[in-house]
């Protein structure tokens, strides 16, 4: 019911937005990859899209985190983002996603999205901060999705995010979104706790019916101070939840995302091929938000397009990773990661300078690499929008 889906964005969100939506997005984002593939084929690297952590600051403390200091919170100099973000312009990047922590704790986060208005920003958030208030100023600025972390209902989302009220604020939150006609996301991490709770068509509706617009699913990664890994999925879950998702994409009042298989059902990962990588609060490079190991920094006048063509560190670990596992290697083979960052020299970049400690105590868990065989995309929408542009984007072989 990829119809179904379309029309509530069309007549649900405002015009202007919509616009704003379809050319900086949708057509900035192909003539994107198309730069991204002429780069690799000159044998360049440049991320196509980049996740930037804005802030480590957050009101909440949720299992599976693992964004935390021992130190003063970090925020991510408003010049290093600014500058970020023209040295991805510059290579034809258009689209960013903004974490935390919450990065409606980072002061200058509406300054920064209104000072790239030919840009568009996913901004990534629990929704117990976003008021109307909020709600109003995205609207104004017409470039930004918000993405508003569900985990599960009442008592689930409370107990996973360490918080009281958290399902309701999140309610509220997409409330807000809806009146201000924004295009809204949610997204769930999936673990044991909560499968039958967001896996299934009911959370499929009632998220639909309060305004989101697109569901993206995550698989709960075991990671962080709270690493609770008893929650972790188990293979035979992940199996089901694929074929969950491609079934759900057929008859969906509202888009659903995943990151982790392409259009035949082949298991990737997105910073192994080189599709994303993440910019921390203070300025490192990293493979990816929970990988928390960096040899670079985009501080100090670095020249940014530059540092990620010629890092060592991010183009030994695609091909490490991606010669290890097609999925997650945090998940499925935290030894060799563990192994590679001792060999490679990298620091600890999570602020607590006990990021290799906890990798070390990681035992292997199912990822989406190691959940049987792949099972192709049934929605004719959804195999093209893999291959040619969602993360797959005809740039992953």
């Amino acid at each position: 019911m990829i119809t179904a889906a379309a029309r509530r964005i069309l007549f649900e969100t405002d015009a202007r937005l919509l616009a704003r939506f379809l050319g900086t997005f949708v057509i900035g984002g192909a003539i994107n990859l198309l730069m991204h593939r002429r780069r690799l084929a000159r044998g360049e690297s440049f991320p196509p899209f980049l996740f930037i952590s804005l802030t480590d600051r957050c009101n909440l403390s949720c299992k599976g985190c693992w964004v935390s200091s021992n130190g003063k919170p970090r925020d991510l100099d408003p010049a290093a983002a600014d500058s970020v973000i023209k040295a991805a312009k510059a290579r034809g990047s258009r689209f960013f996603g903004l974490l935390g922590g919450e990065p409606l704790m980072y002061g200058p986060l509406f300054d920064l999205i209104a000072s790239h208005r030919d840009c568009y920003f996913q901004v990534f958030t629990n929704g117990t901060m976003m008021n109307a208030d909020h709600a109003r100023e995205m609207r104004r600025l017409g470039n930004v999705t918000p993405l508003i972390s569900i985990e599960g209902l009442e008592t689930e989302s409370d107990e996973r995010r360490g918080g009281e009220g958290v399902f309701a604020g999140a309610m509220e939150a997409l409330d807000a979104c809806r009146r201000n006609r924004l295009i809204t996301g949610v997204a769930t991490s999936v673990c044991r706790s909560n499968f039958d709770e967001v896996a299934g068509t009911a959370f499929i509706s009632e998220m639909a019916s309060r305004g989101a617009h697109y569901l993206w699913y995550y698989i709960y990664r075991p990671v962080g101070p709270k690493a609770s890994p008893e929650l972790a999925l188990e293979a035979a879950q992940i199996d089901r939840l694929r074929r969950f998702l491609v079934d759900a994409r057929c008859d969906a009042p509202l888009f659903i995302v995943d990151a982790y298989w392409d259009h035949h059902g082949r298991p990737l990962c997105p910073a192994a091929v080189g599709m994303s990588h993440h910019i921390s609060p203070a300025g490192d490079v990293e493979p990816c938000p929970p990988i928390q190991f960096a040899c670079e920094s985009v501080l100090n006048g670095a020249d940014i397009g530059e540092l990620f063509n010629r890092s060592d560190f991010l183009k030994s670990f695609r091909k490490m990773a991606a010669g290890a596992t097609a999925g997650c290697i945090l998940m499925e083979d935290p030894q060799a990661l563990y192994d590679f960052l001792i060999t490679s020299g990298a620091r600890d970049s999570s602020g607590r300078e006990t990021a290799l400690e906890e990798l070390s105590r990681m035992l292997p868990t199912p990822g989406h690499g190691t959940a049987g065989e792949g099972v192709p995309e049934k929605s004719w929408f959804y195999r093209f929008a893999k291959k040619h542009w969602f993360f797959g984007l005809g740039a992953y072989g």
